[in-house]
């Protein structure tokens, strides 16, 4: 612990006029009438972040943060139009447009529980400076791929660089004021919506004339924006306190002052992130009496929130051009390149993601966490059963859209409970885990949106509407709401 700037020091009370006026006492008095003059006042990290509010540090790092996620959402979005062309370039038949997908979320399964322990270990700027790198570089070598097994082995690195990414929210939430998290967390969802209608508007614009290689190649600026700005990332207060370096954490406290325009608090900042269980979280602690339960019901709701969300996005495509090319059947050497007006419904669907973000920011805060996921699931799940009477295209947009809207802000609600509901030391790690499981969820989605899809629409939008009102249930039955609750540092306070 140590001491912030203009907290005085005893030494400085000796010339004090009610110290100085009688006679000087032996030194044990001294040290008996200085506790009453200068209290031995204390502040932990989340009382120094709530007191210094929001302000231009905190609007920095959403901009960091938010660049992150732009660049995720184009390399997701990317694979609902790579398939359709790999299909028409390579001759790849519906099994292999689905590995394609699969391929991506395995390398991020594999991968998510690694990078919460990197976090909780080394910090979160370290992990997602990695992710930053490689991710460019995957990405960019995944454009030059010769064939379509090299271009598997690419895109399954990306997926291992892209298992990071959420630690951005992580690191976010970290920063943010109790009152203020829920809305902020939900916001940065605004750049994941933006940057997957960047990619769609860059497909419109590259694939009819440079073609699928060249998008990959520009898909890949904002990860080296992001990845050159890594330098600039502060590190979580959070983990120097829990990781034993207060003399970090208050430095960052200072600067957090000096860019809001708040003055520093004043005393010892508490070094009080003991968890009981070590310095650093591993998988097993996920599991530990106080906090099984939680724990299995979150592997259950990212999972299924990954494979509503991912499965739409790749229906969106296979039922727009199933309309197209109406009761035609088609054998798999048939190729149906997206036209214009594929990528303008595509477009109109994947802007939806902001009016669910802003309806999302709004219940979540009156109603809670647990009954605004909950109540987001079972509307999706009546979308999913709509579809079945897909009419005409017009019909079909305006469902989707809705559907799109719905599953994006509930993505983000998820991403909002979830630090929230674990301790310091645990909290990288439990949101590695959750992501894994959410990959799961996700690689089985392309044999159910492209693959079965193409057999029975009933029985494919009757499975996404099982998942999510299984996932509803699980929403309901979690033990704690977090709403105006304070983001612990110990396990029996988390619990």
């Amino acid at each position: 612990m140590r001491r912030a700037k203009g907290y005085q020091d005893l030494d400085e009370n000796v010339g004090d006029t009610r110290l100085s006026s009688p006679p000087m006492p032996p030194p044990q008095e001294i040290e008996m009438a200085s506790v009453s003059v200068v209290p031995d006042d204390t502040f932990t990290v989340t009382q120094a972040v709530n007191a210094l509010g929001f302000g231009w540090f905190q609007v920095k790092l959403s901009l960091y943060t938010g660049l992150c996620w732009m660049a995720d959402s184009m390399e997701m979005t990317i694979l609902s139009i790579l398939s359709p062309a790999l299909h028409c370039e390579w001759n790849i038949s519906k099994y292999q447009q689905a590995l394609t997908t699969t391929v991506v979320f395995m390398g991020m399964m594999l991968s998510s529980t690694f990078w919460g322990n990197i976090s909780d270990r080394y910090g979160r700027k370290t992990a997602l400076s990695m992710c930053g790198v490689l991710l460019f570089y995957y990405g960019l070598l995944s454009a030059v791929a010769p064939n379509f097994l090299w271009l598997l082995f690419l895109r399954g690195l990306v997926g291992f660089a892209i298992g990071c990414v959420p630690q951005s929210v992580t690191l976010y939430a970290e920063f943010l004021p109790t009152k203020q998290r829920a809305k902020c967390v939900v916001l940065l969802d605004c750049f994941w919506a933006l940057g997957a209608c960047l990619e769609v508007a860059l497909a419109l614009v590259v694939m009819p004339t440079l073609g699928v290689h060249w998008l990959l190649a520009l898909s890949t600026i904002p990860l080296l924006i992001f990845a050159i700005i890594c330098p600039w990332l502060p590190e979580s207060a959070r983990f120097h306190v829990a990781s034993g370096q207060p003399d970090k954490a208050l430095a960052t406290l200072e600067q957090i002052a000096q860019d809001n325009g708040r003055p520093m608090l004043l005393g010892r900042l508490v070094c009080d992130d003991s968890v009981g269980i070590g310095q650093r979280g591993r998988l097993k602690h996920l599991l530990i009496p106080q906090l099984r339960n939680t724990s299995l019901l979150l592997w259950i709701i990212w999972m299924s929130c990954a494979f509503c969300y991912y499965g739409l996005v790749l229906m969106t495509t296979e039922l727009f051009e199933s309309d197209a090319d109406g009761a035609e059947e088609s054998c798999a050497a048939d190729c149906r390149p997206l036209q214009t007006t594929d990528y303008m419904d595509l477009l109109w669907t994947t802007l939806a993601e902001f009016p669910g973000i802003f309806a999302t920011i709004f219940i979540i805060e009156k109603y809670g966490r647990k009954k605004t996921m909950a109540s987001q699931f079972v509307i999706f799940a009546i979308c999913v059963c709509v579809l079945v009477y897909n009419g005409n295209r017009t019909f079909l947009t305006c469902v989707l859209f809705l559907a799109r809207g719905i599953i994006a802000g509930l993505f983000q609600a998820a991403y909002v409970y979830t630090p929230e509901v674990y301790p310091t030391a645990l909290r990288s790690t439990a949101v590695g885990a959750c992501s894994g499981v959410a990959r799961l969820g996700a690689m089985i989605t392309p044999y159910v949106a492209q693959v079965l899809l193409k057999n029975s629409i009933v029985i494919a939008t009757a499975v996404y509407s099982a998942a999510a009102l299984v996932a509803a249930a699980a929403c309901l039955a979690l033990p704690i709401e977090t709403k105006g609750r304070e983001m612990k540092d110990t396990v029996s306070a988390a619990g």
